[in-house]
């Protein structure tokens, strides 16, 4: 064995006991998991939650996703529409997708695998008319995705213990930002060295209390103190300064000795404002603002109230993605014949604004004055039974020239 034998011996045996590497791509992060960023860490979907900021971005834009209600509506002829509760496919969007998720939990999970992977999948059960009654979601990181000669699509993946292999039509696929027909761009991918830099300052301060906690202040002493002073010193400085409530007591010193508090050094300064630029590069690869995942050490120029932040947040953050999450829907779950009937999906966005009822009252007050809205739809936007005459559109009149005035109350009374 030669020289250069000796010197690849070890990487060689090293690599016959793992796998061998895979072609990278950037639109899976499966194979950038593995790989360090230039911080020196390691990247993945569990060290990216382990984020407090990644954490609540995700949570917030899948969250608020998951609690909309998913509808399905059917227009007539004459341009009305209703919800189509008898189609098949109601109660499987707006209940329960599968035997074990609520709509929410199913939504949250296809969100989230959206927001930091780019894809969102899930697997077809049909009936024995072709129906579709199950989407059981599948973790895109154990997909793998190729195009046949035929320019069709091909889903594998294994998963406890079981071998799936697809057509495209027997899988809902919602893509991210920048998908092509294999899937979206990776948020895990592109943004690694964020997530990598932001991981590594959580690890250099959380190495900072670990290991580098410092005093607040420095006793020093002329003389080298005996065994037995030094513990009677530092025994009587832990009885009468420890803890909270001893705060600002009178420190006396004697014996030569000279106390020196000490201040934050501006490398340990440097690395709280690295913490919170961190935290604002992770809210703009979510496209969420720093406020809304509790970062308030800038002021907001979204405005004040609830209503403003929710319909900012709605307009460029949501709106896009409920378009990609009804749009994939409605291409991959949607018969022509549902098509040729009026039927869609789409996601009701009502439901933003029930926790602000002021913003909701005010909402209903104008559709309802214009005829846009009848009382008994208001009514069932909010649970409440419908009442009689409460189906006929009404609008106010106003702007009434100064001459008619008073003329609509002669001719009622004349009646």
């Amino acid at each position: 064995m030669n020289l250069l034998q000796k010197m690849l011996a070890p990487f060689r045996a090293k690599s016959e006991l793992t796998e061998q590497p895979r072609m990278l791509s950037l639109t899976n992060p499966r194979d950038w998991g593995i790989e360090p960023s230039f911080s020196g860490e390691t990247v993945a979907t569990q060290d990216v939650l382990a984020l407090s900021t990644a954490w609540a971005c995700v949570n917030l834009i899948a969250g608020t996703i998951g609690a909309l209600p998913l509808m399905v509506y059917r227009t007539d002829e004459d341009g009305g529409r209703t919800v189509a509760r008898d189609h098949s496919l109601y109660r499987l969007l707006h209940d329960s997708p599968n035997v074990h998720q609520t709509a929410l939990d199913f939504l949250e999970f296809v969100s989230a695998c959206i927001e930091l992977q780019g894809n969102g999948l899930a697997r077809k059960t049909r009936n024995a008319q072709r129906q579709v009654v199950a989407l059981t979601p599948v973790a895109w990181d154990i997909v793998s995705v190729k195009r046949q000669t035929s320019g069709r699509l091909r889903y594998s993946w294994t998963e406890n213990g079981q071998r799936f292999d697809l057509d495209q039509d027997d899988v809902l696929h919602v893509r991210g930002f920048g998908g092509g027909p294999l899937g979206g761009l990776s948020t895990l991918t592109y943004g690694r060295q964020t997530f990598g830099l932001a991981k590594a300052i959580e690890r250099a301060s959380g190495g900072t209390f670990a290991n580098g906690m410092r005093p607040s202040v420095i006793i020093a002493y002329k003389e080298f103190l005996t065994q037995e002073q030094r513990d009677l010193v530092e025994g009587r400085l832990e009885e009468k300064y420890l803890g909270a409530v001893n705060a600002g007591r009178p420190f006396i010193a004697e014996g030569g000795m000279t106390v020196t508090p000490l201040s934050m050094k501006p490398e340990d300064a440097q690395m709280l404002q690295s913490r919170a630029f961190s935290v604002e590069e992770v809210c703009r690869f979510f496209g969420v603002p720093p406020h809304m995942v509790g970062h308030t050490e800038k002021a907001t120029s979204w405005g004040t109230g609830l209503e403003q932040q929710t319909l900012g947040f709605q307009k460029f953050t949501l709106r896009r993605r409920l378009a990609r999450i009804e749009q994939a829907m409605r291409k991959q779950l949607l018969t022509a014949e549902d098509r040729a009937a009026g039927v869609t999906i789409e996601f009701s966005l009502e439901g933003l604004l029930r926790g602000d009822s002021k913003a909701r009252a005010e909402f209903y007050r104008g559709m309802s004055q214009i005829g846009a809205m009848t009382i008994n739809e208001i009514r069932q936007l909010e649970n409440l039974p419908p009442v009689e005459g409460g189906d006929v559109p009404r609008m106010q009149m106003q702007n009434v020239p100064i001459t008619e005035s008073g003329n609509e109350v002669n001719d009622n009374a004349q009646v």
